[in-house]
């Protein structure tokens, strides 16, 4: 295995490099009631296809699932309070020092701004769905992020946080990372991570 294996790491944001799990179980009241507010998230984004207000899907899964009134805009009130990995701004750094790295993300142009800037430390490359004009796992975000990055999809290993970005990447020939760090469910049995960690310090040694 070369020193160089992959030429440029893209990662998902809200999973991969951040613990937004926690905030979301916070403003839900408790653990399980965000875990099944933010999972009727994911299933929207990931069936959404065509780009539509992101803060839009976040109220409507928090309806779906019974949550009272005005828990969706608390969330994105606090999305200032994300908070990393304890490990992700120094391997982020790290990275930064050897390849090109972007982040591709579903949230919003504006909550992916306020995100980003919560690792402290700056990713030059941010790809939205909204700038997109899809949510991923549909090709185009990652396609984007590629075409910045400047790089063939198979030089690019991607990090996925959720697990509906294990398909999503591998389908446009990103080599995968999967950072499980809460032990989710695999969506695709048909696609499969090359690696798997419950931390990201392995990433460093791939680049």
């Amino acid at each position: 295995m070369g020193q160089e294996k992959y030429r440029g790491v893209m990662f998902d944001l809200l999973t991969a490099l951040l613990d937004s799990w926690s905030l979301w179980n916070k403003v839900a009241g408790t653990e399980e009631a965000g875990f099944a507010w933010r999972q009727r998230y994911l299933q929207l984004t990931y069936e959404a296809g065509p780009y539509r207000s992101y803060e839009g899907l976040i109220k409507e899964a928090a309806q779906e699932v019974g949550l009272p009134d005005g828990r969706a805009e608390e969330l994105i009130r606090c999305w200032g309070e994300l908070e990393p990995w304890s490990e992700t701004p120094q391997v982020v750094r790290a990275l930064l020092e050897k390849v090109p790295v972007a982040v591709v993300t579903n949230s919003s142009i504006a909550l992916a701004k306020i995100a980003v800037a919560c690792i402290g430390v700056s990713i030059p490359i941010v790809i939205t769905a909204e700038e997109a004009g899809y949510y991923k796992p549909h090709p185009q975000p990652y396609r984007m992020a590629l075409d910045r990055l400047r790089c063939d999809a198979k030089d690019v290993l991607f990090v996925a946080g959720s697990a509906g970005d294990v398909p999503g990447a591998s389908a446009v020939g990103m080599p995968v990372f999967w950072h499980n760090r809460l032990g989710l469910s695999p969506l695709d049995t048909s696609a499969h991570p090359l690696y798997v960690s419950d931390f990201l310090w392995p990433v460093l040694g791939l680049v």
